[in-house]
């Protein structure tokens, strides 16, 4: 696994369309091991700037080694890219000419077992991203939650055929010792699934830790708030690359970049247009691009990738009206 941790997934898609060039400002909202970031900082020196942002910290360090060569022309920032307005505000930026984000959990957190990610170690079930700044464990989820609320999280987020059975397992066996560990939960999720589709398919509990994680760190409402505040800070031409691994995730940049390359809303039968609208965006990929044999093979984490972008049309508009 080391081996991949600075691999970047489908790097010539990103860089065809999100088209960094000499003295650009670039947002890199998911800095992780700086393959991505490598790339982008290269293709715009001189001159160029950087804003490497990671709202987990030990990942934002070992991109500061990776990236030192770039020196200044590299800013490093953590914080969630939620935050994206605030972030470029305080660093003085009206502006950008790209964006990108590759969403997920990084090669350096699944390796981590301290950090609880990981359904292949027995650690402390934490999850947390951030733990700087926040407090809600994985571990607090299974402990605290209705058996309805934890149904909910392993369906939507999980896509857990056996959510329900799951759950119910979590509850009887937290009345009995609280869960602390990875491990724990494991054997929970592998006694509640039938033994029939353990055998086959993925690990048991890799949908599980999937939907506690993305729950945790409120993965896909930072996602619906960092694409607005990316399009926002977008300038005329700039364009943002989002890279997804969820279903959910891809749904929500594909339905977010839809509705912000619609125009007019005024009722067909108007013949002239009264609402003003114009388009924000233009779409660049009608359907989301995916890698190539010869990459999954040299990348096994690229499997589930999902790639979409778009440019910025105009510098105003009635987004949110």
């Amino acid at each position: 696994m080391a081996s991949l941790q600075h691999v970047p997934v489908m790097p010539e898609e990103v860089m065809r369309l999100l088209q960094p060039a000499p003295g650009q400002m670039i947002v890199d909202g998911t800095v992780g091991g700086g393959g991505h970031a490598r790339l982008i900082a290269r293709a715009i020196a001189p001159g160029g700037r950087l804003i490497a942002v990671d709202r987990d910290a030990q990942t934002l360090r070992r991109a500061r080694d990776a990236l030192a060569e770039f020196g200044a022309s590299v800013t490093f920032v953590h914080d969630d890219f939620r935050n994206l307005r605030r972030i470029l505000a305080d660093l003085g930026v009206a502006g950008v000419h790209g964006v990108l984000f590759d969403l997920g959990v990084s090669s350096f957190q699944l390796d981590e077992p301290e950090r609880g990610f990981t359904y292949r170690f027995d650690a402390p079930l934490d999850m947390r991203m951030d733990p700087s700044r926040q407090t809600v464990t994985a571990a607090d989820l299974v402990n605290t939650l209705p058996a309805e609320e934890l149904v909910r999280i392993l369906r939507e987020y999980g896509e857990e055929r056996w959510a329900a059975r799951i759950a119910r397992h979590i509850v009887a066996r937290r009345k009995v010792e609280p869960f602390a560990t990875t491990g724990q939960l494991v054997e929970a999720v592998k006694e509640a699934i039938p033994a029939a589709a353990r055998r086959t398919g993925p690990h048991p509990a890799r949908r599980t830790f999937q939907a506690l994680r993305i729950a945790v760190n409120d993965e896909l409402g930072a996602l619906q708030e960092g694409l607005r505040a990316a399009v926002d800070a977008l300038l005329p031409g700039g364009r943002i690359v989002v890279i997804s691994f969820h279903s959910l995730e891809d749904r929500i940049a594909k339905q977010t970049f839809s509705e912000l390359a619609r125009g007019c809303e005024c009722p067909p039968d108007l013949p002239v247009c009264r609402c003003g609208k114009q388009p924000l965006l233009r779409i660049l990929t009608r359907r989301p691009l995916i890698p190539g044999p010869q990459e999954l093979e040299q990348n096994p984490r690229a499997r589930s990738a999902k790639l979409r972008a778009a440019e910025r049309t105009v510098l105003g508009g009635q987004e949110g009206e």
